[in-house]
Protein backbone atom coordinates (compact mmCIF):
# COMPACT_ATOMS: atom_id res chain seq x y z
CA UNK A 1 0.00 0.00 0.00
CA UNK A 2 2.81 2.39 0.94
CA UNK A 3 4.65 1.51 -2.26
CA UNK A 4 1.55 2.27 -4.32
CA UNK A 5 1.14 5.63 -2.58
CA UNK A 6 4.80 6.44 -3.15
CA UNK A 7 4.54 5.58 -6.85
CA UNK A 8 1.37 7.64 -7.14
CA UNK A 9 3.17 10.65 -5.70
CA UNK A 10 6.01 10.20 -8.17
CA UNK A 11 3.52 9.82 -11.02
CA UNK A 12 1.67 13.00 -10.11
CA UNK A 13 4.92 14.95 -9.80
CA UNK A 14 6.21 13.58 -13.11
CA UNK A 15 3.01 14.42 -14.96
CA UNK A 16 2.93 17.93 -13.49
CA UNK A 17 6.55 18.52 -14.50
CA UNK A 18 5.94 17.24 -18.01
CA UNK A 19 2.81 19.30 -18.58
CA UNK A 20 4.56 22.42 -17.33
CA UNK A 21 7.23 21.81 -19.98
CA UNK A 22 4.61 21.82 -22.74
CA UNK A 23 4.44 24.94 -24.88
CA UNK A 24 0.88 26.09 -25.58
CA UNK A 25 0.71 27.55 -29.07
CA UNK A 26 -1.71 28.73 -31.72
CA UNK A 27 -0.04 27.59 -34.93
CA UNK A 28 -2.43 29.33 -37.32
CA UNK A 29 -4.81 32.24 -37.53
CA UNK A 30 -8.47 31.22 -37.64
CA UNK A 31 -9.35 32.25 -41.19
CA UNK A 32 -12.96 32.29 -42.35
CA UNK A 33 -13.46 28.72 -41.10
CA UNK A 34 -12.48 29.68 -37.56
CA UNK A 35 -9.96 26.96 -36.66
CA UNK A 36 -8.57 28.33 -33.40
CA UNK A 37 -7.84 25.36 -31.14
CA UNK A 38 -4.75 25.84 -28.97
CA UNK A 39 -2.13 23.09 -29.11
CA UNK A 40 0.41 21.74 -26.63
CA UNK A 41 3.85 21.05 -28.01
CA UNK A 42 6.85 19.29 -26.47
CA UNK A 43 8.83 18.84 -29.69
CA UNK A 44 10.50 21.83 -31.36
CA UNK A 45 9.35 22.80 -34.85
CA UNK A 46 12.97 23.05 -36.02
CA UNK A 47 13.72 19.51 -34.85
CA UNK A 48 10.75 18.06 -36.72
CA UNK A 49 11.33 20.13 -39.88
CA UNK A 50 14.94 18.94 -40.10
CA UNK A 51 13.88 15.32 -39.69
CA UNK A 52 11.14 15.72 -42.30
CA UNK A 53 13.49 17.34 -44.81
CA UNK A 54 16.00 14.51 -44.40
CA UNK A 55 13.34 11.82 -44.74
CA UNK A 56 11.81 13.52 -47.78
CA UNK A 57 15.18 13.73 -49.55
CA UNK A 58 15.88 10.07 -48.85
CA UNK A 59 12.44 9.03 -50.12
CA UNK A 60 12.83 11.03 -53.34
CA UNK A 61 16.25 9.50 -53.96
CA UNK A 62 14.82 6.03 -53.49
CA UNK A 63 11.84 6.70 -55.78
CA UNK A 64 14.10 8.24 -58.42
CA UNK A 65 16.28 5.13 -58.39
CA UNK A 66 13.14 3.04 -58.97
CA UNK A 67 12.06 5.30 -61.83
CA UNK A 68 8.95 6.44 -59.98
CA UNK A 69 9.78 10.12 -59.46
CA UNK A 70 8.01 12.69 -61.67
CA UNK A 71 7.65 10.18 -64.50
CA UNK A 72 4.93 12.05 -66.42
CA UNK A 73 5.75 15.74 -67.08
CA UNK A 74 2.11 16.71 -67.73
CA UNK A 75 1.02 15.29 -64.36
CA UNK A 76 3.88 17.00 -62.56
CA UNK A 77 3.06 20.37 -64.15
CA UNK A 78 -0.61 19.98 -63.23
CA UNK A 79 0.10 19.07 -59.61
CA UNK A 80 2.68 21.83 -59.18
CA UNK A 81 0.44 24.49 -60.74
CA UNK A 82 -2.41 23.63 -58.36
CA UNK A 83 -0.05 23.37 -55.39
CA UNK A 84 1.57 26.73 -56.09
CA UNK A 85 -1.81 28.46 -56.21
CA UNK A 86 -2.70 26.93 -52.85
CA UNK A 87 0.69 27.75 -51.32
CA UNK A 88 0.20 31.39 -52.32
CA UNK A 89 -2.83 31.49 -49.98
CA UNK A 90 -1.15 29.98 -46.91
CA UNK A 91 -0.26 33.41 -45.52
CA UNK A 92 -3.91 33.85 -44.53
CA UNK A 93 -3.35 31.20 -41.87
CA UNK A 94 0.34 31.76 -41.11
CA UNK A 95 2.46 34.43 -42.82
CA UNK A 96 5.74 32.54 -42.22
CA UNK A 97 4.57 29.68 -44.45
CA UNK A 98 5.29 31.74 -47.55
CA UNK A 99 8.98 31.45 -46.66
CA UNK A 100 8.97 27.68 -46.24
CA UNK A 101 11.11 25.65 -48.64
CA UNK A 102 8.16 24.09 -50.40
CA UNK A 103 8.72 21.07 -52.62
CA UNK A 104 6.11 19.32 -54.77
CA UNK A 105 6.67 15.94 -56.43
CA UNK A 106 4.62 13.20 -58.04
CA UNK A 107 5.27 9.53 -57.26
CA UNK A 108 4.18 6.73 -59.56
CA UNK A 109 2.25 4.30 -57.38
CA UNK A 110 -1.11 2.54 -57.43
CA UNK A 111 -1.73 3.83 -53.91
CA UNK A 112 -4.50 6.42 -53.52
CA UNK A 113 -2.55 8.86 -51.38
CA UNK A 114 -1.02 12.30 -50.94
CA UNK A 115 0.75 13.98 -48.04
CA UNK A 116 2.60 17.08 -46.92
CA UNK A 117 5.44 16.73 -44.43
CA UNK A 118 6.33 19.47 -41.92
CA UNK A 119 7.90 22.46 -43.64
CA UNK A 120 5.98 21.97 -46.89
CA UNK A 121 7.30 18.77 -48.46
CA UNK A 122 4.46 17.51 -50.71
CA UNK A 123 3.99 14.21 -52.55
CA UNK A 124 1.02 13.20 -54.68
CA UNK A 125 0.62 9.60 -55.87
CA UNK A 126 -0.50 8.82 -59.41
CA UNK A 127 -2.95 6.27 -58.02
CA UNK A 128 -4.97 9.11 -56.50
CA UNK A 129 -5.03 11.06 -59.76
CA UNK A 130 -5.86 8.11 -61.98
CA UNK A 131 -8.07 5.85 -59.88
CA UNK A 132 -10.29 8.73 -58.76
CA UNK A 133 -10.03 10.55 -62.09
CA UNK A 134 -9.84 13.77 -60.10
CA UNK A 135 -10.74 17.16 -61.49
CA UNK A 136 -8.48 20.12 -60.78
CA UNK A 137 -10.92 21.26 -58.08
CA UNK A 138 -10.82 17.82 -56.43
CA UNK A 139 -7.03 17.67 -56.61
CA UNK A 140 -6.92 21.10 -54.99
CA UNK A 141 -9.13 19.74 -52.19
CA UNK A 142 -6.68 16.89 -51.53
CA UNK A 143 -3.54 19.01 -51.64
CA UNK A 144 -5.17 21.80 -49.64
CA UNK A 145 -6.10 19.27 -46.96
CA UNK A 146 -2.53 17.98 -46.75
CA UNK A 147 -1.05 21.49 -46.69
CA UNK A 148 -3.42 22.29 -43.82
CA UNK A 149 -1.92 19.46 -41.75
CA UNK A 150 1.50 21.06 -42.19
CA UNK A 151 0.25 24.57 -41.40
CA UNK A 152 -1.36 23.33 -38.18
CA UNK A 153 1.78 21.30 -37.36
CA UNK A 154 -0.31 18.24 -36.65
CA UNK A 155 2.73 15.95 -36.98
CA UNK A 156 4.52 17.95 -34.29
CA UNK A 157 1.45 17.89 -32.08
CA UNK A 158 1.08 14.16 -32.59
CA UNK A 159 4.76 13.55 -31.77
CA UNK A 160 4.36 15.64 -28.62
CA UNK A 161 1.25 13.70 -27.68
CA UNK A 162 3.04 10.40 -28.12
CA UNK A 163 5.94 11.61 -25.99
CA UNK A 164 3.53 12.46 -23.17
CA UNK A 165 1.60 9.23 -23.73
CA UNK A 166 4.78 7.18 -23.49
CA UNK A 167 5.43 8.62 -20.06
CA UNK A 168 1.83 8.06 -19.00
CA UNK A 169 2.04 4.44 -20.13
CA UNK A 170 5.29 3.89 -18.22
CA UNK A 171 3.80 5.45 -15.09
CA UNK A 172 0.61 3.47 -15.55
CA UNK A 173 2.57 0.25 -15.86
CA UNK A 174 4.38 0.99 -12.60
CA UNK A 175 1.11 1.64 -10.82
CA UNK A 176 -0.86 -1.21 -12.35
CA UNK A 177 1.93 -3.75 -12.38
CA UNK A 178 4.93 -4.36 -14.57
CA UNK A 179 3.26 -7.31 -16.28
CA UNK A 180 1.91 -7.19 -19.81
CA UNK A 181 -1.65 -6.69 -18.65
CA UNK A 182 -0.79 -3.43 -16.90
CA UNK A 183 1.18 -2.10 -19.85
CA UNK A 184 -1.45 -3.19 -22.35
CA UNK A 185 -4.25 -1.69 -20.31
CA UNK A 186 -2.46 1.64 -20.16
CA UNK A 187 -1.90 1.57 -23.92
CA UNK A 188 -5.59 0.82 -24.53
CA UNK A 189 -6.54 3.72 -22.27
CA UNK A 190 -4.31 6.03 -24.30
CA UNK A 191 -5.65 4.82 -27.63
CA UNK A 192 -9.27 5.01 -26.56
CA UNK A 193 -9.32 8.13 -24.43
CA UNK A 194 -6.53 10.32 -25.78
CA UNK A 195 -5.30 9.20 -29.18
CA UNK A 196 -8.39 8.85 -31.34
CA UNK A 197 -10.27 12.08 -30.56
CA UNK A 198 -7.19 14.20 -31.21
CA UNK A 199 -6.60 12.50 -34.52
CA UNK A 200 -10.19 13.08 -35.60
CA UNK A 201 -9.87 16.75 -34.68
CA UNK A 202 -6.75 16.98 -36.85
CA UNK A 203 -8.63 15.62 -39.84
CA UNK A 204 -11.56 17.97 -39.33
CA UNK A 205 -9.25 20.98 -39.01
CA UNK A 206 -7.41 20.00 -42.19
CA UNK A 207 -10.71 19.57 -44.04
CA UNK A 208 -11.90 23.04 -43.03
CA UNK A 209 -8.65 24.88 -43.69
CA UNK A 210 -8.25 22.92 -46.93
CA UNK A 211 -11.56 24.10 -48.40
CA UNK A 212 -10.69 27.71 -47.54
CA UNK A 213 -7.28 27.43 -49.20
CA UNK A 214 -8.95 25.96 -52.29
CA UNK A 215 -11.62 28.66 -52.40
CA UNK A 216 -9.10 31.50 -52.03
CA UNK A 217 -6.98 29.92 -54.79
CA UNK A 218 -9.95 29.92 -57.16
CA UNK A 219 -10.92 26.24 -56.89
CA UNK A 220 -14.51 25.22 -56.16
CA UNK A 221 -14.53 24.18 -52.47
CA UNK A 222 -17.59 21.97 -53.07
CA UNK A 223 -15.27 19.59 -54.90
CA UNK A 224 -14.13 18.35 -51.49
CA UNK A 225 -17.55 16.73 -51.14
CA UNK A 226 -17.41 14.96 -54.51
CA UNK A 227 -13.84 13.90 -53.77
CA UNK A 228 -14.76 12.13 -50.53
CA UNK A 229 -17.76 10.56 -52.22
CA UNK A 230 -15.34 9.08 -54.74
CA UNK A 231 -13.04 8.00 -51.92
CA UNK A 232 -15.96 6.21 -50.30
CA UNK A 233 -16.57 4.21 -53.46
CA UNK A 234 -12.99 3.01 -53.81
CA UNK A 235 -12.62 2.25 -50.09
CA UNK A 236 -13.36 -1.28 -48.95
CA UNK A 237 -16.10 -0.67 -46.41
CA UNK A 238 -16.36 2.16 -43.90
CA UNK A 239 -15.42 2.40 -40.25
CA UNK A 240 -17.77 4.14 -37.81
CA UNK A 241 -16.44 7.53 -36.70
CA UNK A 242 -16.05 6.51 -33.06
CA UNK A 243 -13.82 3.55 -34.01
CA UNK A 244 -11.52 5.38 -36.38
CA UNK A 245 -8.84 8.03 -36.38
CA UNK A 246 -10.75 9.68 -39.22
CA UNK A 247 -14.35 10.90 -39.37
CA UNK A 248 -16.71 8.46 -41.10
CA UNK A 249 -17.63 9.22 -44.72
CA UNK A 250 -21.07 10.60 -43.91
CA UNK A 251 -19.82 12.73 -40.99
CA UNK A 252 -16.99 14.10 -43.08
CA UNK A 253 -19.19 14.92 -46.07
CA UNK A 254 -21.71 16.67 -43.84
CA UNK A 255 -19.02 18.88 -42.29
CA UNK A 256 -17.40 19.60 -45.65
CA UNK A 257 -20.76 20.64 -47.09
CA UNK A 258 -21.28 23.18 -44.31
CA UNK A 259 -17.80 24.66 -44.56
CA UNK A 260 -17.55 24.66 -48.34
CA UNK A 261 -20.78 26.69 -48.40
CA UNK A 262 -19.26 29.09 -45.86
CA UNK A 263 -16.25 29.85 -48.07
CA UNK A 264 -18.15 30.07 -51.38
CA UNK A 265 -17.99 33.91 -51.32
CA UNK A 266 -14.18 33.63 -51.24
CA UNK A 267 -14.27 31.34 -54.27
CA UNK A 268 -16.61 33.67 -56.15
CA UNK A 269 -14.35 36.62 -55.35
CA UNK A 270 -11.26 34.73 -56.52
CA UNK A 271 -12.94 33.85 -59.83
CA UNK A 272 -13.67 37.50 -60.72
Amino acid sequence: MKRHSFLSSIAIASVALMLSACETVQTTQGGAVGVDRQQRMMISAQELDQAASKQYSELLAEEKQKGNLNRTPAQVERVRTISNRLIAQTGVFRPDARNWRWEVNVLTSSEVNAWCMPGGKIAVYTGLIEKLNVTDDELAAVIGHEIAHALREHARERASEQKVAGSFISIGSALLGVGGLGQQGAEFAYMGLIGLPNSRSHETEADRIGVELAARAGYDPRAAVTLWQKMGKVSSGSTPAFLSTHPSGSARISDLTVYSDRVMPLYQQAKK
